[in-house]
């Protein structure tokens, strides 16, 4: 069972979950808690692909679902709240806020999520709003989230907005940073890189897609 609404945008804090009162195996974070007076068991597993619980009964030990469902009952409805609150109470203790202010920023996390199952890396300590996708065969980048501000782009403003930065076939980078709202890649090799700004002045469809020949490129021999 997946219940990732609580946690939307949000980025869990390992060090928080520890001191909650998970327990840690490999890159898995686990917490358990009983429910209706200890009749019931939940468990709640954290790793890298979020967060999945699971209800089982005590007495039997068969799973328990109805709390998920839209059933009806005094004592159904007594399970879904006490799991709620669970989930909330971790939400708010374990988790931070959201780092980024664009919708698109979030868009672009939950398609890698969705098509190549990557989670965006955060690798800079110093940096923590900066982070990066890359390919599980070869670990090579192809984006990077970065925030900076209007000016490095050339805009008379220092209004600190997210990017993104994608590779490019180096056959149509020149005729596509002609256009105007793509820019040569900020902090990257503009032979290679491309710039987005996440604000919604392109389409995100068309971000999608240069997701997509990006991630192919990261893909092939040098």
């Amino acid at each position: 069972m997946t219940n990732n609404d609580f946690y939307k945008y949000k980025k869990p804090d390992y060090n928080k979950m520890l001191k909650f009162g998970f327990e840690k195996t490999d890159e898995t974070y686990i917490y358990k808690t009983d429910l209706i007076d200890g009749d019931f068991l939940m468990t709640v597993t954290i790793d890298k692909d979020g967060l999945k619980t699971l209800v089982t009964e005590k007495e039997t030990g068969d799973e328990y679902t109805l709390h998920l469902t839209d059933a009806e009952g005094t004592f159904i409805g007594q399970i879904r709240d006490e799991y709620n609150s669970v989930l909330k109470e971790i939400g708010e203790k374990c988790y931070n806020i959201g780092i980024f202010k664009f919708e698109y920023s979030y868009k672009v996390i939950d398609y890698v999520r969705q098509k190549y199952k990557d989670e965006i890396e955060y690798l800079w300590e110093k940096f923590p709003d900066n982070g990066i996708a890359r390919r599980k065969d070869n670990k090579k980048w192809y984006l990077a989230i970065l925030t900076v501000g209007r000016d490095k782009l050339g805009f008379d403003s220092e209004e600190k907005v997210e990017v993104i930065d994608l590779r490019a076939d180096v056959n149509e980078l020149q005729e596509l940073t002609k256009q105007p709202n793509i820019f040569p890649g900020y902090h990257m090799n503009k032979k290679h890189w491309i710039t987005y700004i996440l604000d919604g002045s392109t389409d995100i469809e068309e971000i999608y897609k240069r997701i997509d020949d990006s991630y192919k490129l990261a893909g092939k021999r040098s």
